[in-house]
């Protein structure tokens, strides 16, 4: 099976209520664990590529890996461009094979990121890829992403009716009160469920998008420091309020963060306990597993999208 869009898949899980796992993607052991854990709950996916993955990895890397990931699973597998910042990286992931596109025009005003947004969605349109696009802005940082939370604005549904109206853009990632990296909260976890259920109805069958929605485990994070880490305090999105959000209309959920603890828990474990142990493949194991581990449960108890990938393979 070739890779595919998103276009079906979304229609499904919005109808069905629950979300796809968008999981971001750096190296070999990460884009392997994820498949894996794909191939064992029969569930669709996205691989994501973000400006760091693109910048240490080299696309054409990356892209041959999800091929491969392809070609093993018979999974259907969107490739998808993280947080493209302008029209033309936008234009060379469609060109290289992308299914999949986010232009994020959130820093611009708002009629500049609908101009930059329907310029993208054009292009990408005429070559059968889908298009993603933010608005709102979400505090805290992710690879090349930068925003104060003093800077950062909630989605206001009005617009976000206008901007799906006159772009055209296939999903949209809103700002509802999660952030990116592993400090997304100071208090108490909160997320404005009013204004996505405000937005949700404004938008009937529309498939939204969050981002910075890892969970921030706190057993992965106690690992790190045991072994050697410093991230005090980090908190992330508790996973009931994820769920809830898959079944008001969210029907991609991005998981980062909780990835990259998973493994660096694994790799800075296996590495205390064996100090002898020198081959990558030691320690890389390992960390592949927890990728997997992390992911599976991601699908069953979070997402929903376990068991879903033959409906998806039939109609696409």
């Amino acid at each position: 099976m070739p890779l595919v869009t998103s276009k079906e898949m979304f229609k499904k899980a919005y109808k069905g209520g629950y979300a796809i796992g968008a999981f971001n993607v750096n190296n070999m052991e990460i884009i392997q664990g994820i498949v894996e854990a794909g191939k064992e709950e029969n569930a669709p996916l996205i691989l994501q590529v973000s400006a760091g993955a693109r910048k240490y990895a080299q696309p054409v890397y990356l892209k041959k890996l999800v091929e491969a990931a392809v070609e093993y699973s018979g999974l259907p597998i969107v490739l998808h461009l993280d947080h493209g910042d302008s029209f033309e990286i936008c234009k060379a992931c469609v060109d290289d094979g992308f299914t999949s596109v986010m232009i994020d025009g959130s820093k611009y005003p708002f009629e500049e990121n609908i101009a930059l947004t329907k310029k993208v969605v054009d292009y990408a349109h005429s070559k059968g890829v889908v298009v993603e696009a933010e608005l709102g802005r979400l505090s805290g940082i992710e690879d090349a992403v930068s925003v104060s939370e003093r800077d950062a604005a909630f989605t206001d549904p009005d617009e976000a009716v206008e901007f799906v109206e006159r772009t055209g853009v296939d999903s949209l990632a809103i700002a509802i009160g999660t952030s990116h990296g592993a400090y997304k909260f100071k208090g108490e976890p909160r997320l404005d469920f009013e204004r996505l259920e405000k937005i949700s109805s404004m938008l009937p069958n529309f498939p939204l998008v969050l981002h910075g929605a890892s969970s921030v485990p706190q057993e992965f994070v106690e690992i790190c420091n045991k072994y050697g880490g410093q991230i005090p305090g980090a908190k992330g999105v508790p996973e009931d309020m994820l769920r809830k959000a898959a079944e008001m209309g969210v029907c991609k959920i991005n998981i980062d963060t909780d990835l990259r603890l998973a493994m660096t828990a694994s790799i800075r474990k296996y590495l205390a306990e064996n100090p002898s142990h020198f081959d990558p493949r030691q320690y890389l194991g390992p960390g592949r597993e927890a990728i997997k581990q992390m992911v599976i449960h991601k699908m069953r108890d979070v997402l929903g999208c376990s068991g879903k990938a033959p409906e998806s393979i039939s109609s696409l």
